[in-house]
């Protein structure tokens, strides 16, 4: 993964998508997905996005 273990570019997101998401889905991580060392999304576990869904009513 890249810097931090809560980032991973968008190439090795590529390489390491099935791993990544585990890490979301069993561990409830938040993985930062980076371009040229910026960040540009966030893969999230289901919980975290619904409770966001509902905060925004």
């Amino acid at each position: 993964m890249a810097d931090t273990p809560n980032e991973i570019s968008v190439r090795e997101l590529r390489l390491a998508l099935a791993g990544t998401l585990n890490n979301v889905t069993v561990r409830g991580r938040i993985i930062y997905v980076t371009n040229h060392g910026r960040r540009i999304a966030a893969i999230v576990p289901v919980p975290v996005a619904e409770q966001s869904e509902q905060m925004r009513g």
